[in-house]
């Protein structure tokens, strides 16, 4: 079983930037492929990026530009940099391992003014 732990998210003003980390242990290290999904309040779950194991990474529309995933397979963890931040990228952030299908606790990320 792989156990997912987010950190990182936080309170920050339209424009600015957040860096989202999420480290795995347990029964194996980062799977091939990893992910970052949100939610917003009253909305559904939606999928922001992934990344698989050689670095390949895709984004949502949305954020395509502002944000970037990494991973370090060294460290078993995958980051989420988040640039220009809006209010609308509100939301919790979770990290998933979409191999294993384990999801981590979430990290809530706030953009107000």
């Amino acid at each position: 079983q792989v156990q997912l732990v987010e950190s990182g998210g936080g309170f920050v003003q339209p424009g600015g930037s957040l860096t989202l980390s999420c480290s795995a242990s347990g029964s194996s290290s980062l799977s091939h492929l990893m992910g970052w999904y949100r939610r917003a309040p009253l909305k559904e779950r939606e999928w922001v990026a992934t990344i698989s194991r050689v670095g390949a990474a895709h984004y949502r529309d949305s954020v395509e530009g502002r944000f970037t995933i990494s991973r370090d397979n060294f460290k078993d963890t995958v980051y989420l940099q988040m640039n220009s931040l809006k209010l609308e990228d509100t939301a919790v952030y979770y990290c998933a391992d979409l191999f294993t299908d384990s999801w981590g606790q979430g990290t809530q990320v706030t953009v107000s003014s």
